[in-house]
């Protein structure tokens, strides 16, 4: 039966993928893949089923095209096209970069000496962009000097990209270029040498290699073990450069002198299984040159910060400089001159801290709302006492403090603001925070364990389960989905809808356990999490099953297809972006790009307790012939970490076997991967898509 439009026209027939059964078996478990055809990019009738879909979505969206270009002008107008980032002091110049109103991409530039000086154009993104349908800047870095810049383009949305060289005095491209990198640099002190990673077969950056500009490139660095990444850094200081090769579970770094970058890189302290590090350099007269180690090593589940001495950096020297709380997960430290500035995360809340160099004189940078965040800024200058830092919360959009670390020592509770100087906020036209509110909900899971809700609406939003309610969620890799402001979600508060972002373990909101007790054989905690997170919204008055939307991407889209299995009945519609949901295949295959560094994230479905647990759980494994919700699934053609063919196998798995008629809709990029389009215009007309897609689920279409 087909259910009419919006129009009332008869709707259009969905696509159906044909049925090409193959057989896959793992340990006896002979599972019969019918769409696993979808994989082969060469056969013309992938295309032709991709096509076709796309062409279904438009048209059974057809009636929200003036709702998308309502909200896509009602993005344009809140936000000040025309504009500059912050300025940052940086080796005798002031950066920032600029948009202008009607250009896709930023251009970056610069002032020498002076605010008020002439400006020079270092990189601007829409030259290069122009004549290619993608383009992203992968890497972006100044030579120690500042006479040189090294940056990485990508014009496919792939991972490979190219780096190139730019004489900033003359503002012309050396002939030099590099091609297949990952995009990250590091240049040494003698202003010609950098270090950049490239990837493998698997685009996996396993290598990394040092270029004299002119010379040969020279292998500096090969990382074996497949599950490891690899990654150059300069530090802050300039003192080193660093090669970190890292694993879910376990890190190793090498250290270069950065005035001797063709020495032997020698290691901090050799590998152990399940001890992670991380290093920044500090030296000052009283210290010496030593450094400052992020570790949870001996235990320290959330991490603590020891010393060693540069020359003998290895574990036998290494002294507590700030000891191990099992409330606070350390992130990590900035080390300055005269100031080691911590970023720590506590209750689901981001919070920054100033030490002396010898960790006393604890002094915690204030921010004006409960429910927000703080993260560090751009600090390029070791010797400073002014600390910038981002600053947002739910209703506050992004601001830029700065904060005089000195001063603030000397003050004490509320005065302690004085200390602090508010750079610039991001204008927001029209936008009138005292009418909206946030707070703090908790939900109760199966098992007791109480997971946090950020939540965002209007001032005279009932309570009373009328409202609309788009939940977000996420929930993998130990990442933080912090309270930030959005000036989209505008368009949707105004409308009625409450904002809720859902933390569930997996997730790194409550810490490294928070983490642990949502991966592996306890991955369906952050399952139950979300619908415990869903229930919760309901019962505080904030709306009702039948208002409520649901929205993950990537790791998060795994977790709408698991959760619209579990719990189909308590979602009017769900929205899953670049969706992991073939979890069993895609792990089972080591040719796919991230499989192996995967296994310590999900499991090695190689091992029978994992493939039966993940089986248990994979979205496409599941599917089963009962009613689901109005689904809306987007993809990449060039997506090399979720590849288009789990969603689009997912959407064909669905059509075939769900009971309902409700409108299923599978959107393509044919010329884009995992971040969708590019350019800002390209995101607000994809976001303002999805968001009349959510409006329409609720009833709300013009």
């Amino acid at each position: 039966m087909e259910r009419p439009t919006e129009t009332g026209a008869a709707r259009p027939a969905p696509p159906l993928a044909p049925r090409r059964p193959t057989t896959l078996s793992t340990h006896g478990d002979d599972r019969v893949d019918e769409w696993y055809w979808l994989r082969d990019r060469d056969d013309p009738a992938v295309l032709a089923y991709l096509t076709a879909e796309n062409a279904y979505t438009e048209a059974m969206t057809a009636h929200l095209a003036p709702l998308r270009d309502q909200l896509f002008e009602e993005f344009k107008a809140r936000i000040q096209e025309t504009d500059e980032s912050p300025p940052v002091w940086h080796g005798g110049h002031w950066y920032y970069t600029r948009t202008v109103e009607g250009l896709e991409y930023d251009i970056h530039c610069r002032r020498p000496g002076r605010l008020d000086a002439p400006e020079q154009v270092v990189l601007d993104e829409n030259v290069l962009a122009d004549g290619h349908d993608y383009f992203d800047l992968r890497g972006f870095a100044v030579s120690p000097d500042h006479t040189l810049l090294a940056y990485a383009v990508n014009f496919d949305g792939s991972d490979l990209a190219e780096l190139r060289f730019r004489d900033l005095s003359t503002g012309d491209d050396l002939a030099a270029t590099v091609p297949g990198v990952w995009g990250v640099v590091a240049w040494a002190n003698d202003n010609r040498t950098v270090l950049y990673n490239t990837l493998d077969e698997a685009l996996r950056p396993h290598q990394v290699w040092r270029t004299a500009l002119g010379d040969a490139p020279v292998l500096v660095y090969e990382e074996a073990d497949p599950v490891f990444r690899v990654s150059p850094h300069r530090d802050r200081s300039g003192r080193i450069l660093t090669i970190t090769s890292s694993s879910s579970t376990t890190s190793e770094v090498r250290l270069l002198d950065a005035d001797s970058p063709g020495e032997e890189p020698r290691v901090v302290e050799p590998r152990r299984a399940g001890v992670e590090y991380s290093v920044a350099c500090h030296t000052s007269a009283e210290s010496g040159d030593r450094l400052l180690i992020t570790t949870n090593d001996d235990g320290a589940v959330n991490f603590k910060l020891v010393e060693a001495p540069l020359a003998t950096p290895g574990r036998a020297h290494w002294r507590d400089l700030v000891d191990h709380r099992l409330e606070v997960r350390l992130l990590g430290v900035a080390a300055f001159a005269e100031w080691l500035v911590l970023a720590e995360r506590a209750d689901a809340t981001m919070r920054l801290r100033a030490l002396r160099p010898d960790a006393t004189g604890a002094t915690p940078i204030d921010v004006p709302e409960a429910v927000s965040t703080a993260y560090p800024g751009d600090n390029p200058e070791y010797r400073s006492s002014r600390f910038r830092f981002e600053y947002s919360s739910m209703v506050t959009p992004d601001s830029t403090f700065d904060v005089d670390l000195d001063a603030a020592a000397r003050l004490d509770g509320s005065r302690r603001a004085e200390a602090r100087t508010l750079v610039k906020q991001e204008p927001v036209l029209g936008y009138d925070p005292s009418r909206y509110r946030t707070s703090r909900e908790w939900a109760v899971a199966d098992d007791g364990t109480r997971v946090p809700i950020s939540v965002v609406r209007r001032a005279d939003t009932p309570f009373d389960g009328t409202a609309p309610c788009l939940l977000y969620g996420y929930g993998s890799y130990e990442i933080s989905i912090d309270p930030e402001f959005s000036p989209f979600l505008v368009s949707l508060l105004d409308r009625g809808f409450v904002y809720a972002v859902a933390h569930p373990r997996g997730g790194g909101e409550m810490g490294r356990l928070w983490y642990d007790h949502g991966k592996f054989l306890e991955k369906r905690n952050t399952f139950t999490d979300f619908v415990a997170c869903a229930e919760r919204v309901v019962e505080a008055g904030y709306t009702s099953p039948d208002r409520l939307v649901a929205v993950g991407g990537s790791a998060g889209g795994l977790l709408m297809g698991a959760v619209v299995n579990l719990r189909p009945d308590l979602f009017r519609a769900v929205v899953a972006h670049v969706p992991f949901v073939d979890v069993v295949t895609t792990m089972l295959d080591e040719s796919i790009p991230l499989t192996i560094g995967e296994f310590e994230e999900w499991g090695n479905p190689k091992d029978p307790e994992f493939y039966r647990y993940m089986k248990s759980y994979s979205p496409y494994d599941n599917v089963e012939a009962k009613a689901y919700p109005p689904m809306l699934v987007t993809t990449g053609l060039n997506d090399t970490r979720v590849a288009y063919w789990e969603p689009a196998k997912w959407v064909a798995k669905l059509r075939a076997t769900k009971t309902d008629d409700e409108v299923l809709l599978l959107k393509t990029e044919l010329g884009a991967g995992h971040g969708g389009p590019s350019g800002r215009y390209g995101e607000w007309r994809d976001r303002a898509f999805w968001y009349a897609f959510v409006l329409g689920a609720v009833g709300i279409t013009e």
